[in-house]
């Protein structure tokens, strides 16, 4: 396989349109059109790893962290950045990521957690929000297949598990032809009555330029009449965190299979662990914010990694806040990258980063 056949399954499972505005996700060092011998995966792109590669004979890394955030300014082995993108380039390895767009993706870190702790009923915690848009158009009623597919064939319509999703409705369209006018029906000079169907979609604001520009090459008319509104709903299938559903069960026993299914040593909490617990939210990384939103949907425990102390206080009778460290909530992504990739081609040479581990020790 050649780079670009990895990145595109793993962009089509995590599409880059869904990373936030800060990160940099996607490719870090390296060439679309390069074969891949073979791949390493990892959380954190470190010198040990890319050392095993070069020994292992992989030239290719993916990792859920960047290894670059900020652009270099110069390559001369003064940080572990630096050195490791001269090193990278002189033995042809590849570095590729996938960030807050796997984070945020349907089946992405997030539902990964959910499945190691075998929840129920999974959402979205914090859907994206002013991502979604509709596009609307009227096409004469013979062409409305052809228009619909062609948008849905660039992306739209689509809504969880379903695709080609529109709604249609049939009306009627006026207009008159003037002077240079080439119409698809009617006569110049004369007002035309035409036979239409109104046709909406829902496309992700990344993706609504390819549908409108399908929309417009299928469309039989010189000048398409159509609508692009923004929504204000947010987008339930796209976003940070996620809350569900476990059988109730007593705190302190649910906390240790916490501590279990993310391989922690250790747990901070706070609030009050003689009770019930069912209702469940998660944020893989660093997800402190989200505190508030976890409690007003409801949810007994909220688990997340580096929290402050004073994240802690003040809603120890609302809620229990478990801090399992940034990496232990993240280092199962590498099974979302094995799975693409295997999904993709089973016999390729893809395994786990031996030489990986926690930064964070504890004694």
């Amino acid at each position: 396989m050649k780079v670009k056949d990895i990145t595109n399954a793993i962009e089509a499972y995590a599409p880059l349109y869904l990373q936030e505005s800060w990160d940099n996700a996607g490719m870090q060092v390296g060439n679309p059109d390069s074969e891949v011998k073979g791949v390493l995966l990892c959380t954190d792109v470190r010198e040990e790893i890319v050392d095993e590669a070069i020994e292992r004979g992989a030239n290719m890394i993916i990792s859920h962290h960047p290894l670059l955030f900020r652009g270099l300014k110069k390559i001369v082995g003064r940080t572990y950045q630096e050195r490791i993108v001269a090193k990278a380039i002189k033995h042809d390895i590849t570095i590729y990521c996938a960030h807050t767009n796997m984070d945020s993706a349907q089946g992405g870190v997030n539902f990964k957690m959910a499945e190691k702790l075998e929840m129920k009923n999974v959402q979205v915690l914090d859907p994206q929000q002013g991502t979604q848009r509709k596009i609307v158009v009227f096409v004469p009623i013979e062409a409305a297949e052809m228009v619909e597919k062609a948008m849905c064939d660039a992306d739209a319509g689509r809504l969880g598990n379903y695709d080609r999703c529109s709604y249609q409705m049939k009306g009627e369209g006026h207009y008159r032809p003037l002077d240079n006018a080439e119409p698809w029906a009617g006569k110049v000079g004369e007002i035309h009555h035409e036979p239409e169907v109104r046709i909406e979609v829902l496309v992700n604001k990344a993706l609504c330029g390819k549908a409108v520009a399908a929309m417009l090459n299928a469309h039989p008319y010189e000048e398409p009449a159509f609508d692009i509104i923004t929504l204000e709903n947010g987008d339930k299938y796209a976003g940070l965190g996620v809350i569900g559903n476990v059988e109730p069960q007593d705190a302190r026993e649910f906390l240790e299979k916490v501590k279990h299914a993310f391989e922690v040593e250790t747990v901070r909490y706070s609030g009050n662990l003689d009770r019930t617990v069912s209702r469940i939210a998660m944020c893989g990384g660093a997800g402190a914010e989200f505190t508030g939103l976890a409690m007003s949907q409801g949810a007994d425990v909220y688990i997340t990694g580096d929290m402050k102390y004073h994240d802690f206080q003040g809603n120890e009778d609302r809620i229990i806040l478990a801090d399992i460290g940034h990496y232990e909530s993240e280092h199962y992504t590498k099974e979302i990258f094995y799975d693409i990739i295997q999904k993709k081609n089973p016999n390729f040479a893809v395994d786990f980063a031996k030489s990986e581990k926690n930064q964070v020790n504890y004694l």
